[in-house]
Formats: C-alpha cells, sequence, structure tokens
C-alpha cells in the first residue's frame, strides 16, 4: 500500500473535507480526490460518503485511521527531524479556553519560550480544539470534555472547585436572609432566586451545574449580564452585578482581597476537570517536553 496514498487519507480522515485537507497537503482538490479513490480501488471498499459540505468517514475509515495513523504521524516526525536544523526553533501551536490558558498554561509554559520554542496560542471551545487537532492546527488542546474515538488522546490535567461567590453588599443583604430565615442550603437556594446573575453564556453552564451538585435543583432565573469571558464575569461581580459561579483559581485574589466571598462552602464542592489533548502516537521531542511539563505544573494546580 502506498504511504503517499495513506498520508493523504489521514488528512482527509482528520480534517472531514477534501478541499481542508488539500490545502493542509499543499495539493490540488483533484489530486485528493484521486489518490483516495485510488486507495479505496486497493482495498475494495468505500473510504468515504461524499456530502455537500465534507465527506464522513465509513467503517473502514475509522478502522484503517486507528491502525495505521500512529504510524504515519511517527514516520513524517522522522522525515521532518532528519531534514530539520537541530539549532533550529520549533513551535508549539496551543489551543485551549481563555482564561485557564491565560492564566495558568502560558505562564507554565513561558521558560520553554526562552529555549528554542515559539508559542502560537488560540482560544475556543472544546468541538474547536478537536477539530484543529485534526486538522494539524494545534499540536496540545486544553479542554473540559474527553474526545472520543481513538485518534485523540486525553490525559487528565486537574481539577478546578467552582465558588458561588458575590460582591460584599449582596453577600450582607443574603446573610441577613438566612439568619432570619434559619439559614442552610435549601433557604440560600430560595434566597438567591431574586438577585441577578453574571454568566458566560445564556445557557448558563457554570450557574446550572453548581445549582444541581449543590441545592438539587434547576435554575429558575436567567442572567442579567453575559460576558463570555470569566474574567469579565469576575469583575462585573466584584462591582456589585450579582452573583456567579467561578473557578476558584480565578477570583482567589478576590476572596482574599475580600473584593468578593464565598457564599456557601458545600462538604464537596463541584469540580470541573480540565485535559490535556494531543493526536495519538508518538509526538516530536519539542511536543513531548511541552506536554510533560505542562502535566507536572498541573500538580500544583
Amino acid at each position: 500500500m502506498d504511504l503517499a496514498l495513506l498520508r493523504t487519507f489521514i488528512a482527509v480522515y482528520r480534517a472531514g473535507s477534501l478541499t481542508r485537507a488539500a490545502t493542509l497537503l499543499g495539493l490540488s482538490q483533484p489530486a485528493v480526490t484521486g489518490q483516495i479513490r485510488s486507495l479505496e480501488r486497493q482495498l475494495g471498499r468505500p473510504l468515504f460518503i461524499r456530502k455537500a459540505r465534507g465527506v464522513t468517514p465509513t467503517s473502514a475509515a475509522d478502522e484503517l485511521a486507528q491502525r495505521s495513523a500512529p504510524h504515519i504521524d511517527a514516520l513524517l516526525e522522522i522525515t521532518e527531524s532528519d531534514s530539520a536544523d537541530v539549532t533550529a526553533r520549533r513551535t508549539l501551536h496551543l489551543g485551549g479556553p481563555p482564561e485557564f490558558t491565560t492564566l495558568r498554561v502560558l505562564p507554565a509554559l513561558a521558560h520553554l519560550s526562552l529555549d528554542s520554542l515559539d508559542i502560537r496560542a488560540a482560544f475556543g471551545t472544546a468541538d474547536e480544539m478537536f477539530t484543529g487537532l485534526s486538522a494539524n492546527q494545534y499540536d496540545l488542546a486544553i479542554t473540559t470534555v474527553q474526545p472520543r474515538g481513538r485518534l485523540l488522546t486525553a490525559t487528565p490535567l486537574c481539577d478546578e472547585e467552582h465558588v458561588l461567590v458575590a460582591a460584599p453588599r449582596w453577600a450582607a443583604r443574603l446573610g441577613a436572609s438566612l439568619l432570619r430565615a434559619g439559614g442552610g442550603p435549601a433557604v440560600l437556594h430560595r434566597a438567591l432566586e431574586p438577585v441577578p446573575m453574571v454568566e458566560v453564556h445564556e445557557s448558563l453552564p457554570l450557574v446550572t451545574s453548581y445549582w444541581a451538585a449543590v441545592f438539587d435543583a434547576p435554575v429558575t432565573a436567567s442572567a442579567t449580564i453575559i460576558a463570555p469571558d470569566l474574567r469579565a464575569v469576575l469583575a462585573c461581580v466584584m462591582a456589585g452585578s450579582g452573583v456567579a459561579v467561578l473557578p476558584r483559581y480565578l477570583c482567589m485574589e478576590a476572596l482574599d482581597k475580600g473584593e468578593v466571598v464565598a457564599l456557601i462552602d458545600p462538604p464537596v464542592p463541584p469540580l470541573r476537570t480540565y485535559f490535556l489533548v494531543k493526536r495519538t502516537g508518538s509526538p516530536a521531542p519539542h511536543l513531548a517536553r511541552a506536554h510533560e511539563w505542562l502535566l507536572r505544573a498541573a500538580v500544583d494546580w
């Protein structure tokens, strides 16, 4: 079986598009289409179902990708390493959520940028990260969702604790209500109903998860402010705009300074796990180093 055909196949499989794969490979779309058809003839089975937008892999394609992708990646890495200047700077393309990547991941990798490693960071959702990894746009990604299938490998990185916070004046008002009613999570839940909420999305992902875990109840209110960055949410809470659920690492300094107050200390605080995701197989040495360094740094997170 021609290795060039397999390389083209893996590119199409990961990109989900003949056009996108052609761009990544530096080939024309007809050339990529011809190579896929040639491989299908050799195998005697269709590998992709053509659709209006992109292609969908068949079960035969899934099996072939799982068997061949790690080996093709390893061969390409050997070829590139042999032809590259060992003193040349290498580039790490990294993706993840904006707040965690900014406050945790990039500072942990900063010293590597002084040692022959350039870093290019991008922010996005888990789905965007998985697509980018599959299309070779990213080398490593940080997500709060585990990828499906065997072409991407996820390693637990760390857990973040979620905290229900408010500005001191809101905390004082809620505290007075709790004292009058006898306190307790159920009472706090009722007292929170008229309080404005600040969130990152209209679906209230953090508040909904917290309410389910701590109060065992659904969220009945809507957010008064939606800001798609947790740092903006924290700023709004500090300004007195309402309550929010935030990662403890992000609001720790504000808690220590008394700029926000934790409204409840549940016995088992809600947690969210971050995963370090890469393409399955043996990564290039500079990528393996960054991967290992992040895992070590995360021990203290």
